[in-house]
């Protein structure tokens, strides 16, 4: 699906992540020294209000902070597991961002879901590398499960550095023996840190926003071991038995070429994929909630996705529970006949 429509916001902002924003991420310093800056933002972030008409509760699990996000009218009660809960990882490439920084796009995701959201402040670099904030997210996830949220009402959320945490959690659930969630958001999500294709994409110019030529030395910085490690890419595992997936990214980015590839190898793993390609729009532009009419849009189609799939999960499994009750009856009826 291509989205070719766009406002003079948009306009305005690429302007603005061109002439500024790309500029200063391709001179800042990759070092501890530099990237102080990251939680300084989140900080500041922290400290403005949650937006009209949404309710927040933070916690701390596993070492992390959580913060519950609900707006007006999802649902009573905070949390609820009947209504079910996306569990959502901002972005910040591993270095920066926070609940504080995404709080506007998770609260529009709350209610445009209908469902209270779960938003993780995953350990970043330097408190942990990349092994670590996969790690804390399998946690928030298995928490969600064992506070009684059913996993067919479930959906794994993020942008960027989020979007690469909501597969890596999907598979690393997997592999820990956790039931599946009912799908996976992703947006503008890194999925393949071979750089390759990438660095031969013309989306590498064009993009207004990530200098993709600096994403070796970020993984540099945040893998957990010195050499590649094609493991930590989502898109090289096998992904047979995912949940659906929604991949929202915008057209110029660099990004886009993960998105199209995990899209085509979705669909070789036979796993219901959508992806929505926006023109005009910069890296991870849904965040930009409340600023943004195509971000608005956005998280729309988005929370349209979330009811369809824990909807969908949920009476499949319902489902399943019927045949099983009815064929445990049969078996009684043979058992009573024989007798």
């Amino acid at each position: 699906e291509y989205r070719v429509r766009f406002s003079s916001r948009a306009w305005v902002i690429h302007g603005a992540a061109r002439w500024i924003a790309r500029p200063m991420f391709s001179l800042w310093p990759l070092t501890p020294a530099g990237l102080r800056a990251g939680p300084a933002l989140e900080l500041l972030a922290g400290l403005r209000k949650a937006p009209a008409g949404t309710r927040t509760e933070k916690l701390r699990i596993g070492g992390f902070l959580v913060e519950w996000v609900k707006a007006d009218g999802v649902a009573p009660g905070l949390p609820n597991p009947a209504a079910g809960a996306v569990l959502y990882f901002h972005g910040g490439g591993f270095i920066g961002g926070g609940v504080g920084t995404h709080r506007r796009c998770v609260s529009a995701l709350s209610r445009t879901s209908r469902k209270p959201v779960l938003s993780v402040a995953y350990r970043q670099y330097p408190a942990a590398r990349l092994d670590g904030s996969v790690s804390d997210g399998v946690f928030a996830y298995r928490w969600l499960l064992e506070h009684g949220y059913p996993a067919e009402r479930i959906v794994l959320a993020g942008d960027s550095a989020g979007g690469y945490l909501s597969f890596s959690v999907a598979l690393a659930a997997r592999a820990a023996g956790l039931p599946a969630p009912a799908g996976i958001l992703a947006i503008s999500p890194l999925l393949d840190w071979d750089c390759t294709d990438k660095q031969a994409h013309v989306n590498l110019r064009r993009d207004a926003y990530i200098p993709g030529r600096r994403l070796p030395a970020l993984y540099q910085l945040i893998a957990p071991l010195a050499g590649p490690d094609p493991t930590l890419s989502p898109i090289n595992h096998d992904l047979r038995g995912l949940p659906p997936v929604l991949l929202q990214v915008a057209a110029r980015e660099v990004l886009r070429c993960d998105a199209e590839a995990m899209a085509q190898r979705l669909a070789d793993a036979d796993v219901p994929c959508t992806l929505q390609i926006w023109a005009g729009q910069v890296h991870a532009f849904p965040v930009l909630a409340g600023l943004l009419p195509e971000a608005m849009a956005a998280l729309i189609e988005a929370g349209a996705f979330i009811q369809e799939v824990t909807a969908t999960a949920a009476r499949e499994l319902d489902d399943t529970a019927r045949l099983d009750d009815t064929a445990r009856l049969d078996d009684t009826d043979r058992l009573d006949d024989t007798a």
